[in-house]
């Protein structure tokens, strides 16, 4: 898989665009700056985004590829954060230690998804948040990005049942048009969700 994003991350321009996502942009702005976590975070948009509000960042990716250019963005927009390049099935962070693992379009084999989600929960302090956003199972119909293997797509259901222990703030299917670059443009079918550990 990391072959995979390698090739696509090669690429000069940033093919999800250098802005963060805007459902996170917009969850950050409501919080005071703490420790986040960014599990596969591609070229770092989002983790430049978080740094720059005065986050404390550790990302992660399978890419070199996207750490790189992760690195270069964050040169170009002075900031700093802890990139590592890292397996979701083996990365590994101290629990209870921060106050948000954000999950934006970290589409994953169903076995890497369950264990990465366990493991997420672990990694938030008590009142910590996940913040998520991905494909919904209507995505397959869509060419503006995502899996085209269903069982890597996210569904209300597959939510509830792997973050059962938290306190659900928000969990929405919905349609949205995307302008994230090259790969995400246009109708989508999104699944968001914001969920609080007790």
């Amino acid at each position: 898989m990391s072959n995979f994003w390698n090739d696509r991350y090669t690429k000069k321009e940033y093919v999800y665009g250098e802005e963060p996502n805007v459902f996170f942009s917009e969850q950050l702005h409501k919080l005071k700056a703490g420790k986040i976590i960014l599990p596969c975070d591609g070229e770092g948009r989002n983790a430049v985004y978080a740094a720059s509000l005065g986050w404390e960042v550790q990302a992660f990716d399978s890419s070199e590829a996207g750490k790189t250019k992760a690195l270069q963005l964050a040169l170009k927009k002075d900031v700093k954060f802890d990139y590592v390049t890292g397996d979701a099935l083996t990365i590994n962070y101290p629990e209870n230690s921060s106050d948000v693992v954000a999950l934006i379009y970290a589409h994953l084999p169903v076995e890497v998804r369950k264990r990465l989600y366990k493991e997420a929960i672990g990694w938030l302090k008590p009142g910590g948040r996940i913040i998520l956003e991905a494909f919904n199972t209507h995505q397959l119909s869509n060419s503006s990005g995502g899996p085209k293997d269903v069982s890597m797509l996210l569904s209300e259901q597959i939510i509830q049942e792997d973050f059962g222990s938290l306190q659900p703030e928000l969990l929405q299917v919905t349609q949205t048009e995307l302008q994230e670059g090259e790969f995400h443009k246009g109708k989508a079918d999104i699944l968001r969700f914001i969920g609080i550990k007790l």
